[in-house]
């Protein structure tokens, strides 16, 4: 079980890397793509690791996600704006 949080947290640590550095999710980001990162390591030493602070890391980094995506402008609504305000 705890082999698919590993899975998980290596699809997921790329994600954080690439938001927008003017975001404010970005800084955030970035402490938790370290601790994924350490967490990725020791995973890979063999250590053994908690899956409830799997899980923890786990639901932050979608946190994270799911609050910078609403960030990203969404062009069809700004053309809707646009046209509504002809």
């Amino acid at each position: 079980m705890t082999n698919s949080r590993i899975e998980l947290i290596k699809m997921l640590t790329p994600r954080l890397e690439r938001l927008n550095v003017d975001s404010i999710w970005a800084r955030r980001a970035s402490g938790l793509r370290r601790s994924l990162v350490k967490t990725l390591e020791a995973a890979e030493g063999n250590r053994p690791l908690d899956p409830a602070h799997l899980d923890a890391l786990i639901e932050r980094t979608f946190d994270i996600l799911a609050k910078s995506a609403r960030e990203i402008p969404d062009p069809a609504r700004q053309l809707w704006r646009n046209i509504q305000g002809e």
